[in-house]
């Protein structure tokens, strides 16, 4: 695989991320995240979700009972060597109440994506992320588990 082509199936990754989330297709994930993978929400101080299952139950207990989402990601800036590389995007992510929840007023965070990927037999898998939430706005009361 050429520079450019490993930079594309790892913006690809990322956004696979982001379409999985607002799809609520959690199966997905495992073309995103290695077995292992550690991810932090909040910021690298945030406690460590060890392992792809612990990982996919984390972010359904928050996404699983929420209304509509949107995961906008950009600003990719990726560096690859060898089989492992690092990747930075700018996040926008806006959250929609269901049924009783529907009426508060939406949850919206702004931040950055700071991701380790290695490559596996499968492709590019990210094996470390952590969520930086640069500002939050809205009622978080929306977000629930299904």
């Amino acid at each position: 695989m050429s520079l450019s082509e490993d930079r594309q199936a790892i913006a690809d990754v990322v956004n696979r991320y982001a379409y999985a989330l607002d799809s609520r297709e959690w199966t997905a994930l495992d073309e995103v995240f290695t077995v292992d993978a550690v991810v932090r929400y909040g910021g690298p101080q945030s406690p460590p979700i060890e392992g792809r299952e612990k990982a996919v139950a984390f972010i359904r207990s928050f996404l699983g009972g929420c209304g509509p989402s949107q995961h906008l990601l950009g600003n990719h800036v990726i560096e690859v060597e060898g089989a492992t590389a690092v990747a930075v995007c700018k996040a926008r992510v806006c959250h929609f109440g269901a049924g009783a929840r529907a009426k508060l007023a939406p949850y919206e965070c702004f931040g950055v994506y700071r991701d380790r990927l290695r490559r596996t037999p499968e492709g590019w898998r990210i094996e470390e992320r952590t969520f930086e939430i640069d500002l939050a706005i809205g009622d978080q009361d929306i977000l629930q588990p299904a």
